[in-house]
């Protein structure tokens, strides 16, 4: 079995100077931010973890990547054998030319190494309002920039027509390294039942990024993998994004992950503004976003909820864990979550050293199986019920 990491480049601390517009400096600068998750970063291919992956996010403390392609073609020139992957890359937030163009100078740099594209539309309000993209057009612009997409990966000259964009005859250059395996490599993450179908009938994978029980993704699966062979294509397996905290004792595991994983579900809340329901109601596409704004707030029911079902413990714990999650999703590669919140680098540091060491070569000799239940069955496309969103705080990405 395959296994990442990724980080979140999070400034927890800085939410209440944010929200307030207050003046000076933050208590922990952004400048420390990325000096302490680029370390971390660096010690993902010398451990022996099998890829690296960046998330999409601007303009809160919430993740400062300053976008997962750019990240991500900085970290190209700091490894030299990990596969990387884009947790997402929210598609209408860009020009469709940019972001191909981005794609192919990143998948040339890695020289061969393979890059899995995992993509969305967003639900940030304040993302899409700073980027000037009406929030309504969302899933009508990531279905015609995946359409480019497409084209300029099949096609060296090509040219597009559409509601949003229209291009004409051009070329990318650098020419795609390995453009049939990008198309290949393309997943979603989903929130919404309606982009299910959608995404499974376009002959994208599933990137599950650990916004619903691991149960309501075991139905997910059937029901994706259903729906593309009602469409002739084989059955696919997710990559599923895991947080796991890594300790000597059950004890100290647990306290770092109920800990930071409530800090991690409220600057989750405070960037999505679920207090906004209203909003999220009169935008087309995130209707479903606006009964978030009144989920369960009791920090026992949503420590249970978002903190127990995750990897953690000592290694043998995290070991189990990660296969009992493996049977539940039919994972061919995790992606770990080893710092959130406000977890101190330190921790998480001696957290992901004893992964590598103890946890990590089991998992190299884990077979990563497709469960025969959730391979799907063409007569039961479009009859099987995808499971549900759940409260704010799992919203991840």
């Amino acid at each position: 079995m395959k296994v990442g990491v990724h980080f979140n480049f999070q400034n927890y601390h800085d939410w209440g100077r944010f929200l307030a517009k207050a003046p000076g400096p933050p208590k922990v600068t952004d400048q420390q931010i990325y000096d302490e998750e680029i370390a971390l970063a660096e010690l993902v291919e010398p451990l022996g973890f099998d890829s690296y992956w960046a998330i999409d996010h601007h303009f809160t403390p919430y993740v400062m990547t300053g976008g997962a392609l750019q990240h991500l073609t900085f970290m190209a020139g700091r490894t030299s054998n990990i596969d990387f992957g884009t947790m997402i890359v929210v598609l209408p937030w860009y020009d469709p030319l940019v972001v191909a163009d981005q794609i192919s100078a990143l998948d040339n740099l890695l020289q061969g190494r393979q890059l899995t594209l995992g993509m969305g539309r967003g639900a940030a309000i304040r993302e899409f309002d700073a980027f000037r993209v009406p929030m309504g057009e969302a899933r009508s612009r990531f279905n015609e920039t995946l359409e480019i997409l497409r084209k300029a990966m099949s096609q060296e000259w090509f040219s597009h027509q559409g509601e949003h964009f229209t291009i004409p005859e051009t070329t990318i250059r650098p020419s795609y390294r390995n453009p049939q395996r990008l198309m290949d490599r393309m997943r979603i993450a989903w929130t919404s039942p309606e982009t299910l179908p959608i995404a499974a009938s376009a002959g994208l994978g599933m990137l599950m990024t650990n916004q619903k029980s691991w149960d309501d993704y075991s139905a997910d699966v059937a029901a994706f993998n259903s729906i593309r062979a009602g469409n002739g294509l084989e059955p696919t397996q997710p990559t599923v994004v895991v947080r796991m905290t890594c300790a000597e004792t059950e004890e100290e595991a647990w306290a770092a992950m109920k800990v930071h994983s409530l800090e991690a579900g409220e600057s989750s809340k405070l960037h999505y503004q679920f207090d906004d329901p209203e909003r999220f109601r009169n935008t087309k596409g995130y209707e479903q976003y606006a009964k978030l704004g009144n989920a369960i707030t009791d920090q026992e029911t949503l420590v249970e909820k978002s903190a127990r079902p995750q990897a953690w413990g000592t290694p043998d714990q995290v070991f189990e864990k990660l296969k009992e999650i493996q049977s539940k999703t039919s994972a061919e590669e995790f992606v770990l979550n080893v710092r959130f919140g406000a977890m101190p680098i330190e921790q998480a540091e001696r957290s992901l050293r004893l992964f590598a060491k103890e946890v990590l070569p089991r998992l190299h000799e884990l077979e990563a199986p497709l469960a025969d239940e959730m391979r799907g069955a063409a007569d039961g496309a479009g009859h099987v019920a995808f499971g549900t969103a759940e409260e704010p705080t799992r919203l991840g990405l």
